[in-house]
């Protein structure tokens, strides 16, 4: 049986919904507004949940959602979402470091919110002024997964990992100045953190993060349903 659906330009992957429990999510840059709309509409046939496009500019995604209704738009996450999933008991704090790093962050807690996953905001609680961050223990101790997102020397995951137990995920960013190395350098440090246990996504990759907490809450729910 066929899972796909072929359009001749792109192939919608509509059998990944049952696979991972979520339709496939379209990356916005290098497609054209029709191949976007396109996409969406074929996964919006073949799937019941979100359908999410990352990564694209206003510009289209005014275009995208004039052509398919229902649509709306977070301009800072640059995400276009379809069809948002309810919320699930299973709890998830976006921290980042810096008010630079904010624009990574929101992607993560965009695409969280969108498929289903509530999240609790800490902003600017970077480790130069560390008070910020122990001032939020309580909602750190509470949360179910830490996405924690950071340029400069990376160290927000390392302090949060030591902190809670939860799952920490942590998000290099591409802010800082040269010798970060446009994320290199928070990327290695997260990699080498002394906080046992704590998981790197990829530079800038606020939708990673978000993807890899709904894989821990959907397995968490699987468990339950047994």
């Amino acid at each position: 049986m066929t899972h796909f659906d072929d359009l001749g330009y792109a192939r919608p992957d509509t059998g990944r919904e049952a696979r991972l429990g979520l339709p496939e999510v379209v990356y916005g840059p290098g497609k054209t507004v029709e191949q976007v709309i396109g996409v969406v509409r074929s996964l919006l046939a073949g799937n019941d949940g979100p359908v999410l496009v990352t990564r694209i500019t206003p510009e289209d995604a005014a275009e995208v959602v004039a052509a398919v209704e229902g649509g709306g738009y977070d301009p800072v996450a640059r995400l276009l979402v379809w069809r948002p999933a309810p919320p699930r008991d299973f709890r998830v704090v976006v921290a980042s470091a810096g008010t630079s790093d904010w624009p990574v962050a929101a992607e993560a807690a965009a695409v969280a919110t969108a498929i289903g996953l509530p999240v609790r905001e800490l902003r600017d609680v970077g480790v130069a002024g560390v008070h910020r961050l122990l001032a939020e223990t309580e909602t750190l101790a509470a949360a179910d997964v830490v996405i924690a997102v950071a340029g400069m020397e990376g160290a927000l995951p390392s302090v949060i990992g030591g902190l809670v137990g939860c799952p920490v995920i942590a998000v290099p960013t591409s802010v800082g100045y040269g010798a970060v190395f446009e994320g290199v350098t928070p990327l290695l440090a997260m990699l080498s953190s002394c906080a046992a246990g704590v998981v790197v996504v990829n530079i800038d990759s606020g939708f990673g993060a978000a993807i890899a907490a709904h894989r821990m809450a959907l397995r968490a729910a699987q468990r339950v349903a047994r």
